[in-house]
């Protein structure tokens, strides 16, 4: 019996967007064309599609109002809806875009995305609305730089410490910590003054203490779907030194991260409900795609840390492959609204990420350099009957068009996922498939490790 075809435009070509190819390309209900809007040539993600274009617009279109996105949209007969992968298309309106010459997206509009694109708006969103997790936080936007400067070194100086974060969309390069990134609450007053002088606009925030965790929601405005926790490490180096990345690696445990509790999970589960419902109310638009939470577990409860639009990267990474379900009717009951109507299930594995990065990243990458894969080892390391093995994706790297070489794109490279029963295992898996890439690369060596685990315990022993 044929299989009904769904025809589906994929926005970007990272590891994100690898993962979430892969995961629609599984689909045993549908025959899946994929139609590539992207402005690299990721072999692995070009192998996925039916048909591809490759722009150097900034943001995939954004100067020019996503024009010649649409345009490709609409060559695309009988197109079923779009996926927008990244933060900044988002939140420059690619899904309002789309909807302009009748195609609709699993991602949000762009006032919904203001949960990513504005920390302020969410941090006010939670406050009046009344919904639990805000730690003590305060807007600043130009023209406040007397009030800015007092707040930090006088107001809160006796209080707590704090963290300083642009308002807007920064690659998750925006934060600054104190204990981390400065010392005294001068040096946080100078950082903040220089990032409003720059943007314009910055929040405040309390400095919270203990384990962080990720949880990934699918969001059609009405129902969500919680998907595993994940753990994000977003320094560079091992030992957790060096600068933010956009994520070095991630973890999952089958049920549950062992740091966290059922009830940090309820709780957060229970914020973003109320979070996507008062999100309708403020705007007047309901929230389609994923809502994807950083949390932290604190001695009062689970607490916000930011919310993101999209789906992360790496954790995309970890979440879909131990989806059962099927991809396509996941993504598109959340744009007709019927994930009530849904039952999703999830492989009860335990997953470790490890990013390939360029030399010098993230400060300085080396880029346009080859990269050569042993598929062989690749091979023998696949997913088995058991559904133990390895998950490989490519993200900044591009095809040489004269040569056939992988080269750096300068970003975060490959990204290589143990998937496993047993956490130790899937450690193992992860570090075997690492061994398959040889080039200017290094990748962090302690993802996985006890002495982390360890160390996130003991914040919460």
């Amino acid at each position: 019996m044929t299989k009904p075809v769904k025809k589906i435009l994929l926005l970007a070509n990272g590891g994100r967007e690898h993962a979430i190819a892969k995961s629609l390309k599984k689909s045993a209900k549908y025959e899946v064309e994929i139609y590539g809007f992207f402005n690299a040539r990721n072999p692995k993600i070009i192998e996925l599609t039916k048909e591809f274009v490759i722009t150097t617009e900034r943001n995939f279109g954004e100067d020019t109002q996503f024009e010649a996105l649409q345009n490709f949209a609409q060559n695309i007969e009988n197109l079923d809806f779009a996926i927008i992968g990244p933060d900044d298309p988002i939140g420059a309106g690619a899904v309002n875009a789309l909807l302009k010459v009748g195609v609709k997206s699993f991602a949000p509009t762009q006032k919904p995305a203001q949960l990513e694109s504005s920390k302020g708006f969410t941090r006010s969103l939670l406050q009046k609305y009344n919904i639990e997790g805000n730690p003590e936080f305060r807007n600043f936007v130009t023209g406040e730089e007397t009030e800015l400067e007092k707040y930090c070194t006088t107001d809160i100086l006796e209080k707590f410490k704090f963290v300083v974060k642009d308002d807007g969309l920064c690659g998750g390069k925006g934060v600054f910590v104190q204990g981390d990134h400065f010392e005294t609450h001068e040096e946080g007053a100078k950082i903040a003054l220089d990032i409003l002088a720059k943007s314009g606009k910055l929040v405040i925030e309390e400095k919270l203490e203990g384990p962080e965790f990720s949880l990934l929601c699918i969001a059609d405005g009405k129902t969500i779907i919680p998907m595993p926790t994940i753990a994000d490490h977003k320094r560079a180096f091992d030992g957790d030194k060096g600068p933010n990345t956009g994520g070095m690696g991630t973890i999952s445990f089958p049920n549950k991260l062992p740091f966290i509790t059922n009830e940090n999970i309820e709780e957060a589960v229970a914020m973003t409900k109320k979070v996507m419902k008062a999100v309708e109310e403020e705007i007047g638009e309901r929230f389609c795609g994923v809502m994807y939470g950083g949390f932290m577990r604190t001695k009062t409860g689970t607490k916000l840390i930011e919310y993101n639009a999209r789906f992360g990267d790496p954790e995309a990474l970890n979440a879909l492959p131990l989806l059962k379900s099927d991809a396509v009717d996941l993504f598109e009951y959340a744009i007709h609204q019927k994930l009530d109507e849904l039952t999703v299930e999830y492989h009860n594995k335990a997953t470790v990420c490890k990013y390939l990065v360029p030399e010098g990243y993230p400060t300085n990458s080396v880029k346009h350099k080859t990269v050569t894969v042993d598929q062989e080892l690749l091979d023998e390391l696949q997913l088995d009957k058991n559904y133990n093995g390895v998950e490989v994706f490519y993200a900044s790297v591009y095809e040489d068009e004269n040569t056939g070489e992988l080269k750096l794109g300068g970003s975060r490279s490959i990204g290589v996922v143990g998937i496993h029963d047993d956490f130790k295992e899937a450690k193992k898996l992860a570090d075997k498939a690492i061994k398959a890439f040889s080039g200017p690369l290094f990748y962090r060596k302690d993802i996985g490790s006890e002495e982390l685990l360890e160390a996130r315990m003991a914040m919460v022993a």
